[in-house]
């Protein structure tokens, strides 16, 4: 039923958490406990990992909609095979976190990861996570407007510039 790339994709995806894990396991050593606690509090309240939350779930639709159509007999099978599977491997979830706790105590200090988490687990970081993509998304917009305006402007000023001085050396 599944196809060699198909167990090559995941015999890499094994290859790289494994990777992940031992790498997170080296790293721990060289953090404290509270550096990684901090690390953890500022992820919380960022939210950080949130969008990695469907990986999984996704993972196992994908691998569904493969090998039922390759097997379109076996969909029920297919079905309970899979979600038993992503259950065995929701567990791992917690290596990204490992990982990601790793990287932010590399980045950041311990004191600024408890400034962080306690910023962001106020009303206004927590409105600043809702809305502020918004807001770079309107910045973002309003930037291209005033790029085009300044651009407008400068090319119309130049070239009636260049065309007094131009005309000056004619003469």
């Amino acid at each position: 039923m599944m196809n060699l790339h198909t167990v090559g994709r995941f015999a890499m995806g094994v290859l790289v958490v494994a990777g992940l894990s031992a790498a997170s396991a080296l790293a721990a050593d060289t953090y404290s406990p509270a550096h990684i606690k901090a690390a953890r509090a500022a992820m919380a309240a960022i939210k950080i990992t949130d969008p990695f939350d469907g990986i999984l779930p996704n993972i196992a639709a994908q691998l569904k909609s493969t090998l039922i159509q390759g097997s379109p007999n076996f969909e029920p099978i297919i079905n309970e095979t899979v979600d038993e599977q992503a259950l065995k491997l929701a567990a791992r979830r917690a290596d990204l976190e490992k990982e990601a706790a790793m990287i932010y105590a590399k980045s950041f200090t311990e004191e600024e990861l408890n400034q962080i988490a306690a910023f962001y687990s106020t009303p206004a970081g927590q409105k600043l996570l809702k809305d502020g993509p918004i807001a770079i998304r309107e910045l973002a917009k309003a930037g291209d407007i005033w790029a085009t305006g300044i651009t407008r402007d400068m090319s119309a000023a130049t070239d009636k510039e260049l065309e007094a001085k131009i005309a000056a050396q004619k003469k």
